[in-house]
């Protein structure tokens, strides 16, 4: 929801197995991430808990803070950088020995 550079998130609850950008069952309400803004339906979204409904680590954390769910706030997989491959350094050529011919006598 919102503009292109000015995202806005919806609250909603819907069924695993639907799309996630199909219909939902209910809209709960709606966060704003740059005034940090929560407008939510705080009976609604207890009732879901009620039924087993379960939310996302993001979707907790910002609900916990703004005191709507009381709970613990969950940290999220963890977002790494990609490795960076050492550089690839030339192998060292082994210098063979220069022998003399081998002479009969």
């Amino acid at each position: 929801m919102g503009t292109k550079k000015k995202r806005m998130f919806r609250l909603t609850i819907s069924e695993k197995s639907r799309d996630v950008f199909g219909k939902v069952l209910e809209i709960l309400g709606s966060y704003n991430p740059h005034t940090k803004v929560v407008q939510a339906k705080a009976d609604r979204i207890n009732y879901w808990l009620s039924k087993g409904a379960a939310m996302s680590p993001s979707v907790n954390n910002v609900l916990v803070k703004n005191k709507i769910v009381t709970g613990n706030l969950i940290k999220g997989p963890k977002v790494t950088k990609k490795e960076v491959k050492p550089e690839l350094k030339p192998v060292e050529t082994a210098k063979i020995a220069e022998t003399e011919p081998a002479t009969q006598s």
